[in-house]
């Protein structure tokens, strides 16, 4: 990655009127935060992650599905954001506006500073009744709840289904409101930055291409080569902790 590199990424950003961003499992992971599959070790190698988040799983053993959940939790308390999400942070300072559409279940996009994230996977930091008894979500408060936390998940206060993650499991739709949102900004932007996603997952991979397909210019931020590549105006093959805060700085001189 070399610096006419950057100056051309800070120069089209600059210049853009509508920009957006789409992050993926790179984003977290240079916070410490484990991908879902590497995630599963020690008690939990013999699982298979794409039986344990899926609504027949839970059904099955709420409490199997509730501890791996925990156990995710746990091990990303400790996670702060790192200097790629407080350099978007910084960009949307300076443009004024920068929406984020993220694959990630975590806040640290939030937490860095930046005010218009769109979680398409949901937010595992929150809980939910599993039948969204009084709308979708039908957020829980689990910590005001009282509840023999060894027999599994609590139990909804209002029409006693079980208390679950607010995450998408697999076999589940989006969140239609941040999908369209998402598209909608996928459709009107004029640039996209992708920062750490492999390109392969749907609909969010599908995003930077409804870009390209109304005109939109496209930076992607990523060590390593993604499906997406080809399709870029600008890689800069370099985590997000270290390319986006030059980009930032580049545009600071501007």
């Amino acid at each position: 990655m070399t610096d006419p590199l950057i100056q051309q990424a800070a120069a089209l950003i600059q210049a853009s009127k509508r920009p957006c961003v789409l992050t993926g499992a790179g984003v977290s992971k240079e916070s410490g935060i484990p991908t879902f599959r590497d995630v599963m070790d020690g008690l939990w190698a013999q699982y298979d992650p794409q039986q344990l988040a899926t609504p027949t799983a839970f059904a099955r053993d709420p409490k199997l599905v509730w501890d791996f959940y925990e156990m995710r939790r746990e091990r990303m308390r400790p996670a702060q954001p790192n200097p790629g999400h407080v350099a978007l942070a910084g960009i949307e300072r300076l443009k004024g506006d920068l929406p984020i559409i993220t694959q990630n279940v975590d806040d640290l996009h939030e937490r860095g500073g930046s005010t218009q994230v769109i979680h398409l996977h949901g937010l595992i930091a929150r809980n939910k009744c599993s039948r969204d008894c009084q709308g979708d979500p039908t957020l829980i408060d689990v910590n005001q709840l009282t509840w023999d936390h060894e027999s599994g998940p609590p139990t909804c206060p209002q029409c006693g289904a079980l208390v679950r993650p607010d995450v998408v499991w697999f076999g589940e739709m989006l969140p239609r409101a941040s999908l369209e949102r998402a598209y909608e900004l996928a459709s009107t932007c004029d640039l996209m930055i992708v920062v750490g996603t492999s390109g392969i997952v749907t609909p969010a991979a599908d995003m930077p291409r409804v870009a390209r397909r109304n005109g939109a210019r496209l930076i992607e931020v990523n060590p390593y080569a993604s499906d997406l590549t080809p399709t870029m105006d600008i890689w800069l093959q370099a985590p997000s902790g270290e390319a986006l805060p030059r980009v930032l700085a580049a545009m600071e001189r501007m």
